[in-house]
C-alpha cells in the first residue's frame, strides 16, 4: 500500500484554486450554534458542530452541496418523478416506483432506526433544502447537468431519505429466472446449473401455476423501478449532444458492460471485510478492513464525511443521501460491511374470481384487493391516472383475465424499520461489542455481514438483515398466494450468525456462507452465495502466523491471486496444441503464478480461456432456449465438473472434459489475435483495449467529447477481476468493485486509510470530483485526519456556519 503525498496534493490545489477563502461566515435560520466545517485536502468535510440538530442540518446542507444532480435523480428515483422529465419511457418506472412504495407513518419508521430519529432526518432533510433553495436563487450556477437537462431541483421529503427504491434487495428476479428453466428441464437438472448451499432447496414448481403465465411480462413494474436511469440523447438541450453516430455507439456499449457484470459476476459480486485481534497486528491493537463493492459511477455512490458533536464523534462514508456513517470508526471503535444473502421477497400466485379479476382466493375465500389511484405527470403529454393493487401479501405486478391468474410480490423489505442503511446512526455512537451488537439488530435491509474492532482488543461479527422463516418451501421459486405458504414470521436478528473474539484471531467476509454448518435456524438462510474464491484467499492470508502491519491489509485489498486459476491451469499439462503458437502460450501459463497484474500477459490468456470455458459449459450444460435465462454459471460449478466431468459429460466424460478445455483455449486465442493483434507481446491485462477503468457519469454517454472528457474518468489501466479480493467488474470495464475502501488501525485513528473514486464532489468543475481516481487505481489510499488537530493540518479550506440573529 503506497500513501500519495499529502503536500503535493495540497500544492496542487493550492495552484489552482488560491481563490478559495478561508474562515467564509454562512449564516443560516435553521442553526441554533456556530458550526465550523474543514475540508480537507482530499475533500472530506469534517464537521464540528455544538448540537446534534446542526449537525446533521450541516451534513445534509454539504452532502447536497456536492452531490446536487445525483441528489436530485435519486429523489426522482424515489418519488416516481422521473417521467416528468424524461418523458413516456420513465413511465412505467414511475408507475412501478409507486406501486412498491414504503407507506407506513413516519414515527413508528424514523424511531426504529434511533431514538431520536424523526429530528435527526428532519435536520438532514432541512439541510439539504436549504442548499436546494440557495441553488435555485441562481440557477444560473446549478451544476452543469441541471443547466444540460433544463431542470431544476426540487426540496425533499423524510419519505426521499428512506425509499426503498435502491436497496440491495433479493431475489423475486431470480426466482421467475429458477421457475422458468424448471418448467423446462426439471428442478434437479436446474440444481446442476447452479451452487445452491448449503442446504438443498425444494425447486418444485406448484402446480397452480401455468408454465404459459411464467414466461408472460409478469414483474414489469418491478424490474421498472429496479433498472438504473439512462439517459437519451434528445433528453439534452441540443448544444450538449453528442454526434448520434457516437453516442449510439456509446449507449450500446454501455448497455452490454452492464448487462454482463450483472450476468457474469451474479454469483462473484459482493463486498471483503475483515477484523483482526491485536495479536496479529504490529500496533498489538485490532485492525478493521472493509472495500464494498458496487457498480461504478461518477459521481461514487458513497461518500465521506467526518461527524463530530456532543455525544457524536464518526468518520467513514455512507451514501451520501442518508444521514450518518455506515462504515467508519468512532474514538471507540471501527466497523465495516459485507452482504450477507437474505432472501427477503418472495413471488405470489393467485387465483382470481373469473367474474371479478380484483378478487383473489386465500384460504378459501376470495378476498378484494385493496386499490390506490394515483396520477403520474408525463413530459409533453396529459396526466396519466393509474391504479395500484394489493394483497395480503403484497403489491400486485400482473393480472392475467385470461389464465385467471394474478402476481404480487411480498417484501420483508416494506415493513418499517427496512430503509437501507438508517441503523447505522445507533452504530455511530456504540461504545463497545455489545452496544454495536445491540444496534445491528436494528439493521433490516440490506442484510450483511457487520464486523467490529475495538481499541479494547475485542473483535466480533454479527449477520443481520430481515429474514422470513420459511418452512416446506425455499423461497426459489414462486409460490401459490392461497395460504399454503405462509412465512412463519422473522427470525430474530440476535439468532443470525454471529462470532466474537474467535481463537484463530481474525473473522472475515466476502458475501461466501459463512455460517456454521450447526447453524440452528437453517430454514432462514439463503441458498445462493457468492463463489468462496476472494474470501477463501483472504483467509489464506490472515491465517498466516505472523502479525500483519496496517500497509499489508491494503495490499490483501487489493490482491489480484486468482485461486480459480490456481485450480484451472493444472489441467494444461495433459493438453497438447497442434499449432505451435498455441502450445507454446499453453506452457507460458504453467509457471506463471496466478496473479492478474495490469501488466500480466499470462493474466491476459487466462481471462479469455476463463470467460471462454464458461461460455462453452453454458452451451454444453444447458438447451438453447434457456442460455439467456440461465445466464453465466457459477465458477464454482465450472470447476467441480472441470474435477469431477462424469456430472457434464454423459459419454467419455474425461476425454469430453479434455476437449472442452482445448477448444476453449484454442478459442480465447483466437479471440485475443482479433482483440489485441497478433503479437502476443502486446497482449497484456490491462489496457485500453481489454481490463481497464473508465468510469462514467449518468450523461457521460450521450454529451459531446468536449463533455464526455469533464464528465467521465478514465480509461486507465487495471488487474484482477471479480473471484480476486482485489475485485472488479468480469467484464473488460471495471463496471463494479470497490469505489470506497477503509483501513483502520484502533491504536491510532490518524492512521486511517481510505479511497473514495472518482472523488468526493458530483460537480464536475469542482477540484475533487475526479482528483481521487488515479489514486484509486493504482490501488493506492489517502489518509483520513482525526482529531481536529489533525484535520486542521490537513485543511484545504474552512468555514463558520452560524444562525441568523
Amino acid at each position: 500500500m503506497k500513501l500519495i503525498s499529502t503536500l503535493s496534493i495540497l500544492l496542487f490545489i493550492t495552484f489552482l484554486f488560491q481563490s478559495c477563502s478561508q474562515n467564509d461566515s454562512i449564516n443560516f435560520d435553521q442553526l441554533t450554534d456556530e458550526v465550523e466545517v474543514i475540508r480537507d485536502n482530499n475533500g472530506i468535510n469534517h464537521i464540528f458542530a455544538q448540537n446534534e440538530h446542526d449537525l446533521f442540518f450541516m451534513q445534509g446542507y454539504l452532502a447536497a452541496k456536492d452531490r446536487l444532480f445525483q441528489f436530485e435523480i435519486w429523489r426522482r428515483q424515489a418519488t416516481g418523478t422521473l417521467a416528468e422529465i424524461l418523458g413516456e419511457r420513465e413511465l412505467e418506472r414511475d408507475r412501478g416506483v409507486r406501486l412498491f412504495k414504503f407507506r407506513g407513518d413516519k414515527e413508528t419508521e424514523l424511531r426504529h432506526y434511533h431514538p431520536r430519529g424523526v429530528e435527526i432526518v428532519d435536520a438532514f432533510v432541512a439541510g439539504i433544502n436549504a442548499y436546494i433553495e440557495e441553488a435555485n436563487s441562481d440557477i444560473s450556477s446549478l451544476p452543469i447537468e441541471f443547466q444540460m437537462l433544463g431542470i431544476q431541483p426540487e426540496p425533499w421529503t423524510w419519505e426521499v431519505v428512506i425509499s426503498r427504491h435502491q436497496g440491495l434487495l433479493e431475489n423475486v428476479k431470480d426466482e421467475l429466472d429458477y421457475s422458468q428453466i424448471v418448467s423446462k428441464i426439471g428442478a434437479e437438472a436446474t440444481k446442476k446449473l447452479f451452487y445452491f448451499h448449503p442446504n438443498d432447496p425444494i425447486l418444485a414448481l406448484d402446480p397452480g401455476i401455468p408454465e404459459e403465465l411464467l414466461f408472460k411480462d409478469i414483474l414489469k413494474p418491478y424490474y421498472a423501478f429496479r433498472t438504473g436511469v439512462v439517459f437519451e440523447p434528445e433528453d439534452l438541450l441540443p448544444k450538449y449532444r453528442g454526434e448520434k453516430e457516437n453516442t449510439d455507439l456509446a449507449l450500446a456499449q454501455l448497455k452490454q458492460e452492464l448487462e454482463s457484470t450483472l450476468e457474469a459476476d451474479s454469483f462473484a459480486q459482493g463486498s471483503n471485510n475483515w477484523v483482526l485481534s491485536g495479536e496479529k497486528t504490529d500496533s498489538g491493537f485490532p485492525f478493521m478492513a472493509n472495500d464494498p463493492h458496487r457498480l461504478q459511477a461518477a459521481p461514487s455512490l458513497r461518500y465521506w464525511v467526518h461527524l463530530n458533536a456532543p455525544g457524536w464523534n464518526v468518520v467513514g462514508g455512507g451514501e451520501p443521501v442518508i444521514p450518518g456513517v455506515s462504515i467508519g470508526h468512532n474514538e471507540f471503535g471501527a466497523w465495516g460491511l459485507t452482504i450477507f444473502s437474505t432472501d427477503n421477497e418472495d413471488m405470489r400466485v393467485y387465483d382470481i374470481n373469473p367474474d371479478n379479476p380484483h378478487q383473489y382466493q386465500f384460504k378459501g375465500e376470495w378476498l378484494e384487493m385493496s386499490s390506490i389511484q394515483d396520477t403520474i405527470q408525463v413530459k409533453n403529454q396529459v396526466p396519466e391516472i393509474v391504479t395500484y393493487y394489493y394483497t395480503i401479501h403484497g403489491p400486485v405486478t400482473f393480472i392475467d383475465e385470461e389464465l385467471n391468474k394474478a402476481v404480487a410480490v411480498q417484501c420483508a423489505w416494506l415493513e418499517p424499520g427496512s430503509a437501507p442503511y438508517l441503523a447505522s446512526l445507533k452504530m455511530d455512537q456504540s461504545q463497545n461489542w455489545e452496544e454495536f451488537r445491540d444496534a445491528c439488530t436494528y439493521n433490516f435491509i440490506p442484510a450483511e455481514n457487520m464486523v467490529w474492532a475495538d481499541r479494547d482488543g475485542n473483535i466480533g461479527w454479527q449477520a443481520t438483515g430481515i429474514a422470513p422463516i420459511r418452512k416446506g418451501f425455499s423461497g426459489l421459486v414462486p409460490t401459490m398466494g392461497d395460504g399454503n405458504y405462509e412465512w412463519d414470521g422473522y427470525l430474530p436478528i440476535e439468532d443470525r450468525p454471529n462470532l466474537y473474539n474467535p481463537e484463530s484471531g481474525f473473522i472475515s467476509t466476502a458475501n461466501q456462507n459463512v455460517s456454521p454448518e450447526d447453524y440452528p435456524f437453517p430454514e432462514a438462510l439463503g441458498y445462493d452465495w457468492a463463489d468462496d474464491f476472494r474470501g477463501e484467499r483472504i483467509k489464506e492470508v490472515l491465517s498466516q502466523d505472523r502479525k500483519f502491519t496496517l500497509e499489508e491489509m491494503g495490499a490483501l485489498q487489493n490482491d489480484y491471486l486468482a485461486l480459480p486459476a490456481r485450480n484451472m491451469i493444472p489441467f494444461l499439462k495433459a493438453l497438447q496444441f497442434d499449432d505451435p503458437l498455441t502450445d507454446s502460450l499453453r506452457n507460458s501459463l504453467l509457471s506463471w503464478d496466478f496473479i492478474l497484474n495490469p501488466e500480466s500477459i499470462e493474466a491476459g490468456i487466462y481471462v479469455m480461456w476463463e470467460r471462454t470455458l464458461r461460455e462453452n459449459a453454458l452451451k454444453i450444460a444447458a438447451p438453447q432456449e434457456l442460455w439467456e435465462i440461465v445466464g453465466a454459471i457459477p465458477m464454482t460449478r465450472v470447476i467441480l465438473w472441470a474435477h469431477n466431468p462424469n456430472d457434464l459429460f454423459s459419454q467419455s466424460p474425461e476425454a469430453s472434459r479434455d476437449q472442452w478445455l482445448k477448444d476453449s483455449f484454442t478459442e480465447a486465442i483466437i479471440e485475443l489475435e482479433k482483440k489485441l493483434g497478433s503479437d502476443p507481446s502486446l497482449w497484456q491485462y490491462g489496457q485500453e483495449d481489454y481490463k481497464h477503468a473508465l468510469i462514467q457519469h449518468p450523461l457521460g454517454s450521450v454529451v459531446n467529447k468536449e463533455w464526455q472528457a469533464k464528465l467521465n474518468a478514465g480509461p486507465l489501466p487495471r488487474g484482477g477481476y471479480s473471484f480476486t479480493p482485489g475485485a472488479n467488474a468480469y467484464g473488460d470495464n471495471n463496471t463494479s468493485g470497490a469505489s470506497f475502501r477503509i483501513l483502520v488501525d484502533t491504536k491510532d485513528w490518524e492512521r486511517t486509510q481510505g479511497i473514495n473514486t472518482p472523488g468526493q464532489s458530483g460537480n464536475p468543475e469542482s477540484p475533487f470530483y475526479k482528483n481521487l481516481f488515479p489514486i484509486w487505481a493504482k490501488d493506492q489510499y489517502v489518509t483520513v485526519p482525526y482529531s481536529l488537530e489533525s484535520v486542521k493540518k490537513d485543511a484545504f479550506e474552512s468555514k463558520l456556519y452560524s444562525p441568523k440573529k
